[in-house]
Parts: C-alpha cells; sequence; structure tokens
C-alpha cells in the first residue's frame, strides 16, 4: 500500500438515510485498545504470564481537530457532546475501510488565536460493537 493523504481519512455521521461528513478536521486518528484478562496462576508454565483469549474489553478511540464547516455541524457535535448521546459514525481509511459503528463524544474543546479563525479539539469513544467494510 502506498502513502495516503491524511485529509482523505473521514470521520461522517449519520443522518438517518446516509452519512454526512463532520467539521473540517485537520488532524485525526483512530485507535484500537483491547484490554487483557491476566489468569497467571502458581501452575502458570515456567511462571510465565498467562492471558485469556477473547476476554478483555475491546474499544476505538477516535479524536481530531480542525475547524467547522459551519454552523449547523458545530451545533449538532455540541448538542451531541452536552446531551450525552450516542450516535452512529464511520471513519473512512483510505486504501483500507470503513469502520463504522455507535460513538460518544468524550471531549470536546474549543480554542482560538487573536488572528486566525476558532478551531476544536474532540474525543470520540465506541460505545458498542463495530462493523469493518473493506474497500
Amino acid at each position: 500500500m502506498s502513502a495516503q493523504k491524511g485529509k482523505d481519512l473521514l470521520i461522517r455521521i449519520s443522518e438517518g438515510t446516509g452519512f454526512t461528513a463532520v467539521a473540517g478536521l485537520r488532524a485525526r486518528q483512530l485507535a484500537f485498545n483491547a484490554e487483557t484478562v491476566d489468569v497467571t496462576s502458581a501452575e502458570s508454565v515456567g511462571r510465565w504470564r498467562e492471558l485469556l483469549a477473547g476476554a478483555g474489553v475491546r474499544r476505538a478511540a477516535v479524536s481530531g481537530s480542525g475547524v467547522f464547516r459551519d454552523e449547523a455541524s458545530d451545533a449538532r457535535l455540541r448538542q451531541m457532546f452536552f446531551d450525552g448521546s450516542i450516535d452512529t459514525l464511520q471513519v473512512v481509511v483510505p486504501a483500507f475501510g470503513t469502520i463504522q459503528g455507535l460513538f460518544q463524544i468524550t471531549s470536546l474543546e474549543y480554542r482560538g488565536d487573536h488572528a486566525g479563525e476558532v478551531t476544536f479539539d474532540m474525543a470520540l469513544d465506541s460505545a458498542g460493537p463495530l462493523t469493518f467494510t473493506s474497500l
């Protein structure tokens, strides 16, 4: 796989009948994590740590920063945060696929420079099972 443009990684939110891009993200990240379940005991061979396969909690975290496209996208995400609601999102990774599932906004920060635009930082955590569709 050749290098991909960072701007091609998209985060989209469900609009009922389809999905629309969320804000003007300039930097974004998708991270998958899985907790481990340690089942090591006094009888573990050589006292090596043992893990229980498939037993840990899995999660995905999405973070991004940028500028809002318009007042409507700003209002939608701000309301989603203050309501603590969970919504269906898609993360499109170029030349890889689409990850889709329920997410909740866990952090929403605004900042502005004296001679620049208002920007935001946002973090989302998965709130249920995710699906992956290969491109």
